[in-house]
């Protein structure tokens, strides 16, 4: 009887020898490996030490055949909640990515928005300047026309002339007289920068001459102040009797002067440049004959 414990005893022990060697050595590799390949925890996308997983499993070592559903699951539930954190992660990530690039988006749209808006201050800055630069230049030829103007405000140049004639011993207009001074006077209305020369001239002699040749300007001045309503002030009058016609002035030495019957006045319409000023001209004004 104690034989047969002794020899049961004896080869539990030798049974179990084998499955000691294995555990230990298994055991001792497994730790070394994990304790070489773990990672540090800030190394994780989550942030957090990688899953230990159980390196035994009983009698059966690293495969167990009659492993049980709790057990699996186990096993399988870190894994799991790692893989969801993972996800949540990610989707928190998709959720940043499309923040910052909607941002992006708008801050480019904005920019974009800010350089047309410039664009088109510049653009209307030009216009002002274009518009600045034409001003200038035309107050610089209406200065110019205003020096010329006031340079030669005393310069009358004669524009029109006409002859009114008179039978031997009368100041009496003829209808032909008045249709002349019409023609001249009728486009003075509204006009500035004018003078009305008028100059009478008459046969005889001496002072009776002069007398007659001045009534004779009278009756052109009369007409031309009442029926046209010409200001007196623009009206320059002068008798110059029986002395020579202008064209007699200017004849060749040695001509003999045409006589005269009756008698005739001169009528020349002088202008200078104001009526050029006030149409708002900008070709300057010439400069005065010397």
């Amino acid at each position: 009887m104690k034989n047969r414990a002794v020899v049961a005893l004896f080869v539990a022990f030798v049974l179990s020898l084998p499955v000691l060697a294995q555990q230990q050595p298994a055991a001792s590799t497994t730790d070394q490996s994990q304790t070489q390949s773990q990672p540090a925890s800030g190394d994780t996308a989550s942030g957090k030490a990688p899953l230990q997983y159980e390196t035994r499993q009983g009698f059966w070592g690293k495969v167990n055949p009659f492993a049980r559903k709790k057990y699996v699951q186990r096993q399988i539930t870190p894994v799991q909640n790692r893989i969801n954190e993972l996800d949540e992660l990610t989707a928190a990530n998709s959720k940043m990515i499309k923040d910052v690039d909607g941002r992006a988006q708008q801050g480019i749209q904005q920019a974009s928005a800010k350089a047309t808006e410039a664009d088109q201050h510049a653009v209307d800055a030009g216009n002002k300047a274009t518009a600045a630069q034409t001003t200038a230049t035309q107050a610089n030829n209406r200065l110019t026309t205003v020096e010329g103007v006031v340079s030669n405000i005393d310069q009358y140049k004669a524009t029109n002339q006409t002859e009114i004639r008179f039978r031997p011993g009368q100041a009496v207009l003829s209808q032909n007289a008045k249709t002349a001074l019409d023609d001249l006077a009728t486009p003075l209305k509204g006009q500035h920068g004018y003078i009305v020369e008028v100059q009478g001239f008459s046969s005889g002699k001496g002072q009776a001459a002069i007398a007659t040749s001045r009534k004779m300007a009278d009756a052109v001045v009369r007409y031309l102040v009442e029926n046209h309503e010409i200001p007196v002030y623009r009206i320059y009058v002068v008798g110059m009797g029986n002395a020579p016609a202008p064209e007699a002035a200017n004849a060749e030495p040695g001509a003999k002067p045409k006589r005269m019957s009756g008698g005739r006045v001169e009528v020349s319409l002088m202008k200078n440049d104001l009526e050029q000023l006030a149409s708002g001209s900008s070709t300057p004004a010439p400069a005065p004959a010397q």
